[in-house]
């Protein structure tokens, strides 16, 4: 569904992605894992179209897309959760999962696209008439995500989604990702909780200053020992 190819982006005179290639097959979870500044975010951004390659190819249901525009990229399906929600804050719930639509020329549908996020998120659907500035982290991210559901993604990008949440909350939005993954939205998820990532992943990628330095099964990487060392504290 998504190939990354040879991917090389920077920031000035800085090097930021260095030949990064990785696959995304339709129904999976793929996770990127890596610490900070490894270049996960920098990745979603160049994929999204938020930043552009110095060389290297995306395709998505094989079509190019490095070089198309952010805004036509999302609306053929690929639709990122930003990292710290950026939500709107001084609008309500419905307003807020009402933008994440607003693309869409299907409008009928979206009554009906509003009951399946109301079921995915049940607190939204309490919450909907709250200024989604006054709800709690675990909330706001829950409002992200489901903001994205609006616009009938085919696969949802997330960056850092457990950031800034209790261990309780993280367990939830963990188990709204599968939820989200067994409606048939592929998922390509950014974490530094790298255990909790490879725990719903099918496949995973560690990257290192740039680059994707080990591949495999999110299995494989739980039990390997390197991973185990930097990434799990054990």
């Amino acid at each position: 569904m998504l190939n990354v190819s040879n991917l090389n982006v920077f920031y000035d005179a800085i090097h930021a992605l260095k030949d990064v290639s990785f696959r995304v097959e339709q129904g999976e979870i793929v996770t990127l894992i890596g610490a900070n500044g490894a270049g996960k975010t920098s990745t979603l951004h160049t994929i999204s179209g938020l930043i552009r390659a110095k060389a290297g190819e995306i395709h998505f249901m094989d079509q190019p897309i490095h070089g198309m525009e952010a805004h036509k990229i999302m609306q053929m399906g690929l639709v990122q959760v930003p990292e710290g929600r950026r939500i709107f804050s001084q609008m309500t719930v419905l307003e807020n999962l009402d933008m994440g639509a607003y693309a869409r020329k299907d409008r009928a549908n979206l009554p009906e696209e509003m009951d399946r996020v109301f079921q995915s998120f049940p607190r939204l659907k309490e919450r909907r008439k709250q200024l989604a500035g006054t709800l709690s982290g675990g909330e706001q991210q829950m409002l992200a995500m489901g903001r994205a559901m609006m616009s009938r993604p085919k696969l949802l990008m997330l960056d850092e989604p457990s950031m800034g949440l209790s261990p309780i909350l993280v367990q939830e939005i963990f188990s709204i990702i599968r939820e989200v993954s067994k409606q048939g939205v592929t998922i390509l998820l950014v974490e530094q909780n790298a255990r909790m990532a490879l725990s719903i992943a099918d496949r995973a990628y560690v990257m290192e200053t740039g680059s994707i330095v080990l591949e495999g099964s999110a299995k494989e990487l739980l039990g390997n020992e390197e991973v185990k060392k930097a990434y799990l504290g054990s």
